[in-house]
């Protein structure tokens, strides 16, 4: 079991970046341009909000503050948020705006990470959450500065 932990801990993430590369190559123009404009601002604006978030709040990792020998080898350093957590649930909020399967199966993978990355000792359970939350948000700025953008520069031609 712990060989199934640290591989999904330290490579699913990589099942989310492949599902969006094959939607994007095989999408329209038109979809690629607004699925990279999504990517490009919400990870943006995910990166600042965790950054913000890691500052305000410091939360030892387990295997630090617990004493234990994580699965995963890490740095004894802030866990939260959940980097893994936070690129993977990005993905997959982000693939909702365009694929309802695709954001699903990546949100899936995304649990899946999280919980492998708790159970290797690395994170809590409220890195993940923060993760998953502050993905969540950082997609719908993007989208909607996406949409007032559209609505603007429709309405000035």
């Amino acid at each position: 079991m712990n060989q199934i932990i640290r591989v999904v801990g330290e490579y699913f993430f990589l099942i989310s970046l492949i599902v969006v590369a094959w939607y994007f190559l095989w999408a329209r123009r038109r979809t690629q341009w607004s699925l990279l404009w999504q990517i490009l601002a919400g990870g943006v604006v995910a990166v600042l909000l965790a950054d913000l978030a890691g500052h305000l709040y410091y939360d030892p990792r387990p295997f630090v503050s617990g004493h234990l020998a994580p699965l995963i080898a890490h740095a004894a350093d802030n866990g939260f948020p959940s980097d893994h957590a936070l690129l993977c649930s990005f993905l997959g909020f982000t693939m909702l705006l365009y694929s309802r399967r695709a954001g699903v199966f990546l949100l899936a993978v995304a649990v899946l990470v999280g919980w492998a990355r708790v159970a290797a000792r690395i994170h809590h359970p409220q890195d993940v959450v923060a993760s998953f939350a502050l993905a969540a948000l950082s997609v719908a700025i993007a989208h909607l500065v996406a949409r007032l953008w559209s609505r603007r520069s429709h309405a000035l031609t």
